[in-house]
């Protein structure tokens, strides 16, 4: 039975693409025009809106969807942000999100379940105050709610842990193999752990641990996923290699030095970022060489953006991570069309949600939840 969901800030359809073919959308949104162009080639633009959420209309929004995804933004929530939190030009479109689902129930249309995506700063930003604010709103909707941690790195070679928050309409009997009386390793962290001690007693009421098994052990390591010859990007030079090295720490070359010895192909990622040492401040190249490829950013003046290292022996070449192998980190298949452009590929990849974990959660919660509404559904009519 196909599934239908609206996925706003859609971005290049990562949660579509997660969800799979079981799921029709019926509505994408995103305000930026060029991801919206990128939507449109993988995905088809019959349903998508390109504008701020803010101008969306219920004439915007056809059918009764089973779920709505959003994925809002985190600049206000990031621990890298200003700050501002759901109060911030950026984060705070949460609110209008809200606002469309209040008026698909005032319409008779309100979703079985709200699956909401962010960073794991929401739930230190204000103190709490973010998070809480959140459960509230869900709560107000008439959902109950819990959250859990994933880190895309269960699934693919990328550090990316992310905040799901799961609410499903107070009406719906949720199956008791999917809830768990206590927190769950790995989803329930210590950070998620003290934002639930923090909520007040009112919002703690409403709350559910999810219960989702643990994926097989990854098999794959990102040197599988690195390209020889990216068609985004070039090897640096001699010269420009040399220069990164010279960026690095005695630590850092340590590794560079530990990674020759190994006697095999080692590849490791590198980010630069400022370091204050002395009392000045120095920019750092920082390598690792655990086979997992640190969180993609969307790119800000270049600082950003990730570049790969390669060894063999004495031979060490360096470059920039293509665009493709930041897709592949994603979890999106090599048919999937990106950008021509170096910035809007990696600013359209490192602004998503990884499609493996979404997968996960789908199979596990999201599709079991409405299985089981739909059963007693089918049992009330007879």
């Amino acid at each position: 039975m196909s599934r239908t969901f609206y996925e706003f800030f859609a971005g290049g359809g990562m949660a579509r693409a997660g969800l799979g073919s079981g799921w029709k959308c019926l509505l994408a949104n995103d305000f930026d025009r060029k991801k919206g162009l990128t939507y449109g080639k993988n995905w088809g633009d019959d349903h998508l809106v390109v504008d701020d959420i803010r101008n969306i209309g219920p004439e915007d929004m056809p059918g009764k969807p089973d779920l709505v995804w959003g994925s809002f933004p985190c600049q206000d929530l990031s621990l890298a942000g200003g700050g501002a939190g759901l109060r911030g030009d950026r984060s705070g479109t949460f609110w209008p999100f809200i606002s469309h689902i209040q008026s698909l129930r005032d319409e008779g249309r309100a979703p079985a379940i709200i699956a909401l995506e962010n960073v794991l700063g929401t739930l230190t930003s204000h103190s709490g105050k973010d998070f809480a604010a959140i459960c509230e709103a869900l709560k107000n909707l008439g959902y109950n709610y819990g959250a859990m941690v994933v880190d895309a790195s269960l699934f693919v070679p990328q550090s990316r842990p992310r905040l799901f928050v799961i609410g499903v309409r107070s009406d719906i009997s949720t199956p008791p193999v999917q809830t768990s009386e206590e927190p769950l390793a790995p989803w329930h962290t210590t950070g998620l752990k003290n934002a639930y001690k923090r909520l007040p007693d009112v919002l703690q009421e409403g709350w559910i641990w999810w219960r989702m098994p643990k994926p097989p052990k990854r098999e794959q390591s990102f040197g599988d996923l690195i390209e020889e010859n990216p068609a985004s990007c070039k090897w640096h030079t001699k010269a420009e290699t040399t220069t990164l090295l010279s960026m690095m720490s005695e630590v850092n070359l340590a590794k560079v030095e530990t990674a020759k010895a190994a006697r095999k192909r080692m590849v490791g990622t590198i980010y630069k970022r400022t370091r204050h040492e002395h009392g000045i401040k120095v920019q750092r190249a920082e390598i690792r060489f655990d086979d997992i490829a640190g969180c993609l950013r969307t790119p800000a003046g270049g600082s950003s953006r990730q570049l790969i290292m390669v060894i063999e022996g004495e031979k060490i070449r360096s470059r920039l991570i293509s665009t493709r192998e930041t897709a592949r980190l994603m979890g999106l298949p090599d048919s999937y069309e990106l950008p021509d452009r170096y910035n809007e590929a990696y600013h359209l990849t490192g602004d998503g949600v990884a499609v493996p974990v979404v997968r996960h959660i789908a199979k596990h919660v999201l599709q079991p939840l409405l299985l089981a509404h739909e059963t007693t559904v089918s049992r009330e009519v007879v």
